[in-house]
């Protein structure tokens, strides 16, 4: 008798074959399903409370599978494709999503017609390079002006919490602002020189756009001046406080006179942090580490604008934008370490102050100020200004813009379906099945819509065929299908691009697997 092999530890479970593949499809099904009610400008919101009653509400797809704490391996790959999205083009996260689930979807179907699941990937590579050539065949040839770029923003934030009569003008901020830090910085774009910072107690209406960077920071004394023209600005990564040993010590003081030298060396010590900077011609400090209230006095007596534990993020904007330096001591500094703005002034919102650095030295750097009726209106509104820099930025950057409302999905599906018919053996039946799969995003933006989702889908054929471009719009409580450039509905193409490659290779990395082993 043969004595049976433990191969795996104890409380491990290993699942196989076709069990394998349902359970995954099924798990990266459910995620896609999840997030599908919220695609387009009638999507709804979702609701997410964690386990200590923190409630989110918003309709991003990256936010809403990153609050699901989801922990099935295959369905994190679809988070994992929201996340790519979101950092590479900064929008499309629910297109992605939704785009790996219709695949997965698909890909169950030909698994039970017998197709290996080599030849689905071989299928769904090829019909994913089509789409890149439909894509490419949509892109407008038009200039990128600023009403092109404000189009662009405005569809990415319709729908989003922005409410429709604010998006218009949140879209013109953000263009003035991506525009602003493009010419100025040479056409290089960097994130930190566009900051977004929200404050509640008004309307988004109320959104303005500063040239600058804004803090949330208060002086550390309040005998410092509130505003500096033609300032000269330092940054410092150090304590401005005693200094300590490295090894503990123990000093026995057995005189006043020498109590009295100790404190004085100490007073001293202080007061040289404050003479340094005073000397050297600095007008206002920020300090990333703590400041001793003495210091603190020091400072405002020699005149200079000092704030405290600012944040790295912070520092690193003010730093950028001014030409300062990082000073990693307060002992030895020089002229040549210290930034220039126009003007740094302290403005009250409610029962805040606010910190402005207006008119940096060394690059063009701007603050979207938000504001918002509540806490998640505000949140939700970042999320929305966010995606919108990204899509104006990838339209700018990263190859034009083409129709949105479905449009471009439509034109794929036909594309792909047109070159199937010359594809050999049962891979063909995985190309078309990739066309189908794309044509369920423009089926569910009529669905959210309120449209008949059959109905509107033959219509959007019907209407493409005969003239080229078709979208699903949408007008009041219902839709309408119509040409998406005239209503100003456009997309990057990089946020086309990047959902079809990154849905494309989770859904095929999934298909593939036929084994799952599980530790305890």
């Amino acid at each position: 008798m043969q004595q049976p092999l433990y191969i795996l530890a104890g409380g491990s479970s290993r699942t196989h074959g076709q069990a394998a593949q349902d359970s995954n499809i099924r798990a990266g099904k459910a995620v896609a399903n999840a997030v599908r009610t919220t695609l387009g400008p009638r999507g709804m919101d979702k609701m997410l409370v964690d386990s200590s009653g923190t409630v989110v509400i918003t309709n991003d797809g990256a936010t809403i599978l990153e609050e699901m704490d989801i922990e099935h391996p295959a369905a994190q790959m679809i988070v994992e494709v929201a996340e790519t999205q979101e950092e590479a083009v900064g929008d499309g996260t629910t297109t992605a999503a939704v785009l790996t689930g219709e695949l997965l979807v698909h890909a169950e179907d030909l698994l039970e017609q017998d197709l290996h699941p080599t030849v689905i990937v071989e299928g769904y590579t090829e019909a994913a390079r089509l789409a890149q050539e439909a894509i490419d065949a949509q892109v407008l040839d038009a200039t990128l002006d600023d009403d092109l770029l404000e189009k662009v923003a405005e569809s990415s934030m319709t729908g989003k919490g922005t409410g429709d009569v604010t998006a218009d003008v949140l879209a013109t901020h953000v263009v003035r602002a991506v525009r602003m830090v493009h010419e100025e910085n040479d056409g290089r774009f960097d994130s930190d020189d566009v900051r977004v910072l929200t404050r509640t107690g008004a309307s988004s209406s109320a959104t303005e756009l500063v040239e600058g960077v804004v803090i949330d920071k208060d002086p550390v004394n309040d005998n410092m001046p509130r505003s500096v023209e033609d300032a000269t600005v330092a940054v410092l990564d150090a304590k401005l406080d005693v200094r300590k040993g490295e090894v503990d010590t123990e000093y026995n003081i057995t005189s006043v006179e020498q109590l009295d030298a100790a404190i004085k060396a100490e007073d001293d010590e202080l007061r040289g942090y404050a003479k340094a900077f005073a000397d050297a011609g600095v007008d206002v400090l920020f300090c990333t580490k703590s400041v001793s209230d003495r210091v603190a006095g020091y400072l405002a007596k020699e005149g200079v604008l000092a704030f405290k534990n600012v944040k790295q993020s912070d520092a690193r904007a003010i730093a950028r934008a001014t030409g300062a330096k990082r000073l990693g001591s307060a002992t030895d500094v020089d002229e040549s370490d210290f930034g220039h703005a126009d003007a740094v002034s302290l403005k009250t919102y409610g029962d805040d102050d606010l910190t402005f650095v207006e008119g940096g030295a060394a690059s063009k750097a701007v603050t979207l100020f938000l504001r918002g009726g509540t806490e998640h209106v505000v949140d939700e509104l970042e999320r929305a200004i966010e995606d919108a820099i990204g899509v104006v930025v990838a339209a700018l950057d990263k190859g034009g813009v083409v129709p949105g409302a479905g449009a471009t999905e439509i034109a794929i599906a036909d594309h792909v379906r047109s070159e199937a018919a010359g594809i050999e053996g049962r891979k063909q039946l995985a190309v078309e099945a990739f066309a189908d799969a794309v044509e369920a995003l423009p089926r569910t933006l009529a669905e959210n819509t309120g449209m008949d989702p059959i109905d509107a889908l033959v219509d959007l054929r019907a209407r493409f065929e005969k003239e080229g471009v078709a979208g699903v719009i949408s007008s009041g409580r219902a839709g309408e299908i119509g040409d998406p450039v005239e209503h100003g509905i456009l997309d990057p193409a990089a946020v086309k691009r990047e959902a079809v490659e990154s849905a494309t290779e989770a859904a095929t990395m999934i298909v593939r697997i036929d084994d799952v082993i599980a530790a305890e």
